[in-house]
């Protein structure tokens, strides 16, 4: 299907959705999408396009997927949510939360980032970052919490993979999700960290220091999933479905996601 017919396909169906809705979700009541917090600038931008083409308002909660998973099996009232590792959806579909398996929206990579004026110089092997630990020029070293946060753990496989995971422990700084770990890596207390590309392709991020793209056989891939909750309503599947339009992915490429053949 061409990208044009398709994006007008999407936009009627949505325009359907919107007239057939419950009264009682009006659009006063937005649905609220759980997103991990790589997705913090593209699906800004994403939900800004949605609406304005069709003046359908959605509020955004961006954080750890580890913690949304958690808070969906406790009830929160999310309607959509936007992981970073699939597997979350996948066990919460399992287990009754989602609609169904859901679609693979991007695949996401990390990147070494540095700060202006540090001791350290990102590159994605990781060999200056080997240096400078021997040197003793670390003295913190930012990433998301890898218990709970799947740029975390993408982050330690990497360290793992470069030997250094076990000399970089008395420096971890861990941030609650890849987004604060950015701010921790940039911050001026640290000499860097791994974070998302997405987050240091925004420009807020991008004009602060310098970055590195780590290779893909260094860790396991991101592979992002999004589902609808059981109880989303005509609004979140109209969002959901745009999500997966031809302005979405423009968007979500250039925050440097690989996206799954349309």
């Amino acid at each position: 299907m061409p990208l044009a017919f398709a994006h007008r396909y999407i936009l009627a169906a949505i325009s359907t959705l919107v007239l057939t809705a419950a009264p009682a979700r009006s659009q006063d009541e937005p649905p609220v999408v759980a997103a991990a917090s790589d997705l913090q600038f593209a699906v800004a931008e994403i939900a800004e396009a949605f609406t304005a083409e069709t003046r359908i308002e959605v509020r955004l909660s961006m954080g750890s997927t580890g913690n949304f998973a958690r808070q969906i099996r406790e009830g929160a009232p999310f309607q959509i949510f936007m992981a970073a590792d699939e597997r979350f959806i996948e066990e919460l579909h399992r287990d009754g939360f989602t609609r169904d398996e859901g679609d693979l929206y991007a695949v996401g990579r990390i990147v070494a980032k540095a700060p202006p004026g540090s001791t350290l110089t990102p590159d994605g092997s990781l060999e200056s970052l080997r240096a400078a630990l021997a040197e003793g020029r670390i003295t913190r070293f930012a990433i998301a919490n890898p218990d709970h946060a799947p740029y975390g753990m993408r982050a330690r496989e990497a360290l793992q993979h470069a030997g250094l995971w076990e000399d970089i422990q008395p420096f971890l700084v861990l941030g609650e999700n890849v987004s604060q770990a950015a701010q921790f890596a940039l911050s001026g207390n640290a000499e860097g960290g791994i974070i998302a590309l997405s987050l240091a392709l925004a420009p807020e991020v991008a004009a602060r220091g310098s970055y590195d793209l780590i290779p893909e056989d260094y860790h396991e891939p991101l592979r992002q999933r999004m589902a609808l909750l059981t109880g989303a309503g005509p609004f979140a599947e109209a969002f959901y479905a745009y999500m997966q339009s031809p302005p979405a992915r423009e968007i979500m490429e250039r925050y440097g996601f690989v996206l799954p053949e349309g």
